[in-house]
């Protein structure tokens, strides 16, 4: 069973301060991002994660095969279930997202996570892909660590929806790793929390106020063994991303 929810008092303080802190992003993210690189823009951006997190104290447990700052031109793939599951993965280890092209005109955060690197796909149409395989091949042979949600929509966390694989080919194509791992979001007694989920009809602003109530929220990620896509086919390694993920979730 979830938690007691937060006092309001207390909801509308983390929302100022949530308030506060994209403020200061943004105005790193414009004369700061701009000027730095490698380790340097990674470790403001890890930063900003983890104290935008701890603004919501939302507590993160990674388990598995952790990836640290060594870890370089790999895919990382996962389930989806929050807007959250970027700045959870950010905290650990900042990677460039590949996100679906309307997520660019939210207001605010949009802008931000678009001067994070994030790539932007219009799943609409299908010469799109195509494009993305070969700009997400160059940004791996540069070193860049990427990750993207192969579900290609969020979902409550009691579910693994088929994966679609158009963008594996990107790894095969470059002879590089993916990194599955799997995101849910447990309560005090193991079952879902599925309060903290941004799917369906769920509008950012509903999703912020429940994230808000939350008294103290747990997002599980736990990295599987990385997969070497030497040797596979694009539609061989989805299947084994997500066998591998559904492992870790108890889910088909």
């Amino acid at each position: 069973m979830p938690e007691k929810k937060t006092p309001l008092p207390t909801q509308l303080f983390r929302l100022t301060r949530l308030a506060l802190h994209t403020l200061y992003g943004i105005v790193v993210a414009a004369t700061i991002l701009p000027g730095v690189s490698g380790i340097k823009r990674e470790s403001i951006i890890r930063r900003w994660s983890q104290q935008f997190l701890d603004i919501l104290n939302l507590k993160v447990i990674a388990t598995g095969h952790i990836p640290n700052a060594d870890v370089h031109g790999t895919m990382f793939v996962a389930n989806h279930i929050s807007w959250l599951d970027i700045h959870a993965l950010n905290s650990i280890r900042p990677v460039r997202f590949i996100a679906k092209s309307d997520i660019r005109a939210w207001p605010v955060i949009g802008w931000l996570v678009a001067q994070a690197n994030t790539l932007f796909i219009d799943r609409e149409k299908r010469q799109d892909a195509s494009r993305m395989v070969n700009t997400v091949a160059e940004s791996i042979r540069a070193g860049d660590c990427l990750c993207y949600f192969p579900e290609g929509t969020t979902t409550d966390g009691t579910e693994l929806r088929p994966f679609k694989g158009s963008l594996m080919q990107a790894t095969i194509d470059t002879n590089t790793t993916i990194r599955p791992f799997s995101v849910r979001y447990p309560n005090p007694d193991g079952s879902i929390n599925t309060a903290m989920a941004y799917h369906g009809e769920t509008t950012l602003w509903q999703s912020l106020r429940m994230v808000l109530a939350q008294k103290q929220a747990v997002v599980e990620l736990d990295f599987a063994v990385p997969i070497e896509s030497a040797g596979h086919e694009r539609r061989g390694l989805c299947r084994m991303a997500r066998q591998a993920i559904a492992a870790r979730l108890n889910l088909d």
